[in-house]
């Protein structure tokens, strides 16, 4: 009996020097791969939120092996946030707008008229992320603006492909629209907002309902480091920052590919730019091009890129890269033009900085006024870690007090 305890202790010990060396050797691999900038805000803090992040990625892997759980089950556990407690000075109720699960928040004490609207959809690169996970973002932006904000709980691809999250957030948006008196909110003051992958939902939502006489009309749209276009994964941003967490340059090219396909097969083609075809590039590089972005972004190791060789193949299997309601950005001008009032933020730190660049270009100079916030020492993701414990970015702060400064200025 003793000999067997003795033997289970081994395997046990054994089993857990195994876990530990293959957690610890993935966070080596990976880590050497990462670059934290000495310009970015607090690098010390962000090296251990990325190991953090490298550790549960190698735990999901584990896991998955195992059988326990998937790596994407586990990863979706790990990001959806805790449930808070209650807010005194906020109601919270969740709710349906016609199928898709929300989340209102509204300030408790009264006011004298009706009060600005907010439909804000979360960022997580269309898989991950949740009402919960961004529950501190959106009290804050109700609680410090005095608006009413709805939090929509978008379908999650692989599962469910595009245009599944877009529809998901154009009923609820539209839902709200229709029913926007049973919230306090003014009609003419309702905004639709969004960080990362949901900035660029935002963005798709403002556009899908231009023209439409029987709504309200937006007042404005806030765009928060968003993702808008897929055509070329080699603008300054995506090389000076490809290795800066929390979003590589390689991620943002798998999360899309999974928005579109379900699957990241043809990552690698994405990435070298092989699935555009020349008369689509010719056609798009007046929107989609370095040319477009100022000098002053370009002085931190940024080398022309030459695109490699067509493969039709491949771009048959994404051509729907170019719809507007998946790249914002290739929206035609006589859309651009009548779109709403227009808060962008981009951090230098992140790849997707050129994609706000971009936008922001395209709006002035289709006569639509914008708000562009830069966070000179931010990367992406930073507005999420605004109140995280010891984890804080006084940065992320400053940005989404940003946010709320132009929400009261509406």
């Amino acid at each position: 009996m003793a000999l067997f305890y003795i033997l289970l202790v081994i395997v046990l010990v054994i089993f857990t020097a195994s876990f530990i060396l293959a957690v610890v050797g993935t966070i080596q691999s990976k880590y050497s791969n990462c670059n934290i900038p000495p310009g970015v805000n607090h690098p010390g803090k962000l090296r251990l939120v990325l190991a953090f992040v490298i550790s549960t990625s190698a735990l999901g892997k584990i896991l998955e092996k195992m059988g326990v759980c998937s790596q994407l089950a586990f990863a979706r556990y790990v990001r959806s946030g805790r449930k808070l407690g209650p807010d005194p000075h906020l109601s919270l109720w969740d709710a349906r707008f016609g199928r898709v699960p929300v989340r209102v928040y509204r300030p408790r004490a009264p006011s004298a008229g009706l009060r600005a609207g907010a439909i804000f959809f979360h960022g997580g690169g269309w898989l991950y992320c949740s009402i919960d996970s961004h529950e501190k973002i959106c009290r804050y932006i109700a609680r410090e603006s005095e608006s009413v904000v709805v939090s929509v709980r978008y379908r999650l691809a692989p599962q469910y492909k595009y245009p599944a999250q877009h529809e998901d957030c154009l009923s609820a948006t539209i839902h709200f629209l229709k029913n926007i008196k049973h919230y306090g909110v003014d009609p003419a003051r309702v905004i639709v907002c969004g960080d990362s992958a949901g900035g660029s939902l935002a963005a798709a939502i403002s556009q899908t309902l231009v023209g439409r006489s029987d709504l309200p009309r937006l007042r404005a749209q806030i765009l928060i480091y968003p993702g808008l276009q897929a055509l070329d994964f080699n603008l300054p941003s995506y090389q000076q920052n490809r290795g800066v967490p929390l979003l590589f340059r390689e991620r943002a090219a798998f999360y899309v590919l999974q928005y579109l396909n379900g699957h990241a097969l043809h990552m690698q083609e994405v990435l070298e730019g092989s699935h555009i075809p020349p008369d689509m590039r010719l056609k798009y590089r007046k929107w989609v091009s370095p040319d477009n972005i100022p000098e002053k972004f370009k002085v931190r190791g940024y080398r022309p890129h030459k695109p490699h060789e067509f493969k039709a193949d491949v771009s048959e299997k994404v051509k729907r890269l170019s719809e507007p309601n998946l790249c914002p950005l290739l929206a035609e001008d006589a859309v651009v033009r009548q779109l709403p009032e227009t808060f962008i933020l981009t951090c230098e730190y992140d790849v997707l900085r050129d994609d706000g660049l971009l936008y922001k270009k395209r709006l002035e100079d289709n006569g639509v006024r914008v708000t562009w916030y830069h966070l000179e020492d931010g990367f992406h993701g930073i507005i999420s870690l605004f109140d995280y414990c010891c984890f804080s970015f006084p940065s992320g702060k400053r940005g989404l007090d940003s946010v709320v400064k132009f929400i009261k200025g509406l």
